[in-house]
């Protein structure tokens, strides 16, 4: 054989060899790039719009300062080691891009539907910032909500709103604007929205919070009288959220399969003793009271991830986070969908010495927890002006992957539910009130008439677990927890129990100091809750268990 045709052979096959193990160091390139490692832990934050709570500080027109508030939030993000943010770009039925479906919002400009000079693009410009400093970028939209603020009427929204051209599709609940969750026209158009945003931005995810339902008392009597077609109203309401989280999974997954969609709904599914498959928590419910069935979504698979808000410590009575946490990971061990925990680290902001928030003390506690569970992948944290705001947060955030498992964090205050609190002195002149162990922080300070105590009635019911209705136009206050309605109206005596059974107070529900006030010890026994009375400490310790 001819020398120059053996050589010829030769360094073909050293070619052919060299190309297939570079196509094969290009493919496990490829693959570890997608593929988690043990050291591999999403941290995410929040970025809020809505009452311009985090960006921007106000609304302005001004290209340049949105775009310098949004390199500060991104350049702060990026040194504290933040790997996904997630940008709020439709508080209400609004856009914080250029959407032909949704007007420009007044959170952004100032005004609903005036657009920031100079063709500026918030959602486009954070995007490519973001990626810039190797982070995620999610934008997080709340599909329902058009109004956040009450009084707000339809007519004042802005021309090119969907909820002003379309007011059969909304809805007023307390005060608030909503899109009624059962008309098949919101549900698609709620798909649109997204679908706009996955074809014209290069986003990491599209996300969600727990505004679904806003409450048991919504109006849609009319939709459920159209669309009911028979069902339990509760499993209908469940199944419009339902076709709505699936036509979107199903949608963003046929634009762009990396898109991420995931949900971030109330940490608890439901509590044990109403459902025999949830947490051994009292807490707020998202599928009784938001209508949300989150587990389900988990399980079938229609989210990529799911990060219940645990905004509870460790060893709370109401919710013990570990307790929640440990019932989503366990619920979710067999399935592909990711878990990630909402983290509240707003509540150390002005916490004292003897909480257990104080200087993210909880937090810290939260993350040790976490690192303990395999299925737990990363936290999200609310939000950014807390962390960014409070040295510890940001410590904390920044040197996350040097915070070593210590036992105190995997263990709750005691094994004992009964005594998971210690026990609590009250040093001040103020009368303290705790729910199931968890001191109430109320705006307006309880006061004694007639030796009883009034509190502002809906932090008390929401503490109670009861959902609560205001009606303004007669000033009737109506409230359910566990089957059991109770209703007064401000200034009268009489408390109605299940529409039939009187109580006549020792003193009127009234309004003091623009808060409208009930008698403590009546409505709590009314809706089966025991309430006991420290005249030493003065204490009130009420019990729903």
């Amino acid at each position: 054989m001819n020398k120059k045709y053996i050589i010829t052979a030769v360094l073909s096959v050293i070619l052919i060899f060299q190309l297939v193990n570079l196509n094969k160091v290009e493919i496990d390139a490829e693959t570890t790039a997608d593929t988690p490692t043990a050291d591999t832990r999403m941290e995410g934050i929040w970025v809020s719009t809505t009452l311009n709570l985090d960006y921007p500080s106000k609304g302005t027109t001004n290209a340049a300062t949105l775009k310098s508030e949004a390199d500060t939030i991104i350049n702060n993000c990026a040194d504290m080691g933040i790997t996904d943010i997630f940008l709020q770009v439709r508080p209400e039925s609004d856009a914080f891009y250029k959407s032909d479906i949704y007007p420009w919002s007044q959170r952004l400009t100032g005004a609903q539907g005036t657009a920031p000079e100079g063709n500026f693009d918030p959602l486009e410009y954070w995007t490519e910032h973001t990626h810039n400093k190797g982070m995620k970028l999610h934008a997080w939209i709340n599909p329902y909500r058009v109004t956040n603020t009450t009084g707000v009427k339809v007519e004042n929204l802005a021309l090119t709103s969907p909820a002003r051209q379309n007011p059969d599709w909304v809805i007023e609940f307390e005060g608030k604007l909503y899109f009624d969750p059962a008309i098949p026209e919101v549900q698609q158009l709620v798909v649109n929205g997204v679908e706009e945003i996955v074809k014209n931005y290069d986003v990491d995810g599209i996300h969600m919070d727990d505004y679904f339902y806003p409450g048991s008392d919504f109006d849609d009597s009319k939709s459920y009288e159209a669309y009911g077609e028979g069902m339990n109203k509760e499993d209908w309401r469940r199944e419009n959220v339902n076709t709505l989280i699936n036509n979107l999974h199903n949608k963003i997954k046929s634009l762009d399969s990396s898109v991420e969609f995931g949900i971030s709904p109330v940490g608890v599914w439901a509590n044990k003793k109403n459902n025999s498959l949830g947490s051994d928590t009292y807490g707020s419910e998202s599928y009784y009271k938001n209508y949300a069935d989150t587990r389900k979504w988990a399980l079938e698979e229609w989210v990529d991830y799911i990060a219940p808000q645990i905004y509870w410590e460790i060893g709370n009575k109401t919710i013990d986070y570990k307790e929640a946490v440990t019932w989503w990971a366990d619920t979710l061990k067999d399935s592909n969908t990711k878990l990630y925990v909402g983290l509240a680290d707003y509540k150390c902001d002005g916490a004292d010495s003897s909480s257990p928030w104080y200087k993210g003390a909880a937090i810290r506690k939260q993350i040790e927890l976490n690192k303990t569970l395999e299925k737990v992948c990363g936290e999200i944290h609310f939000r950014y002006k807390f962390v960014n705001n409070l040295s510890y947060l940001k410590d904390i955030v920044k040197n996350i992957n040097n915070i070593e498992v210590s036992t105190e964090a995997t263990t709750s205050l005691t094994d004992n539910p009964a005594e998971k609190t210690t026990n609590i002195v009250n040093n001040t002149n103020d009368i303290m009130v705790l729910v199931n162990g968890e001191v109430i922080e109320f705006d307006q300070k309880p006061v004694i008439q007639n030796s009883r105590t009034l509190v502002p009635f809906r932090k008390i019911f929401e503490a109670l677990g009861a959902a609560v209705n205001w009606n303004n136009n007669t000033q009737q206050v109506k409230a359910i927890r566990n089957g059991t309605e109770i209703s007064f109206v401000i200034g009268e005596k009489v408390l109605l129990i299940n529409q039939k059974d009187t109580i006549i107070m020792d003193v009127e529900p009234q309004i003091i100091n623009s808060r409208s006030m009930v008698p403590l010890r009546a409505v709590s026994e009314a809706l089966g809750a025991e309430v006991n009375w420290d005249n030493d400490e003065r204490i009130i310790t009420i019990n729903t268990k």
